[in-house]
């Protein structure tokens, strides 16, 4: 468990590397990344032999607003790096000089090549009723999830949980991407 944790606080620290040093440390390594593993957090990927998920943490990850201004945590298995799930934790600025927390989930050899599901969590400053029309217009209203959490359902894909806190409402939105 320690070695794992080790591991965790490596790929953290090489994603606050430059790229140039990212590069040099390939090409010491005689390893060259994927095609289109091009951010950070892919090439810390890669650096630690996860592969199969490369080309999707790179994809993923800028999708969810991955940039200079983000922070992230790869948290990769010390055995068997290919083969095992690899959670992400970023970091993403927000509107109004705020920020969001995202975690993705990325398994190797699923069906799709490596399957991907996260959330994104986000506080507003409005109530959850405002926060549903405003932001998640396209979602149907679904229900509650117990009592106070509101349910926005986007298919089988994507659902979206409106919780209310002081003084606004916290968004969490959980998509499978297929």
């Amino acid at each position: 468990m320690k070695a794992f944790f080790g591991l965790a606080l490596a790929v953290v620290l090489s994603l606050f590397l430059s790229p140039l040093f990212l590069g040099q440390a390939w090409a010491q390594n005689a390893v060259s990344p994927p095609p289109q593993a091009t951010n950070p957090i892919a090439q810390a990927a890669v650096q630690q032999g996860a592969f199969n998920c490369a080309k999707r943490i790179n994809q993923v990850s800028n999708f969810l607003g991955y940039s200079a201004k983000a922070g992230a945590v790869l948290m990769i298995s010390p055995t068997q790096p290919d083969q095992q799930v690899l959670p992400l934790a970023m970091e993403v600025p927000t509107l109004n000089n705020g920020a969001g927390y995202v975690a993705a989930t990325f398994a190797p050899n699923q069906a799709n090549g490596c399957g991907v599901a996260y959330d994104a969590v986000v506080f507003w400053h409005q109530a959850c009723a405002i926060v549903a029309k405003t932001q998640f217009q396209g979602l149907k209203p679904g229900g509650f999830l117990g009592k106070k959490i509101m349910l926005l359902d986007g298919g089988m894909a994507t659902k979206v949980f409106l919780m209310p806190a002081e003084n606004g409402c916290i968004s969490i939105k959980k998509e499978m991407l297929l």
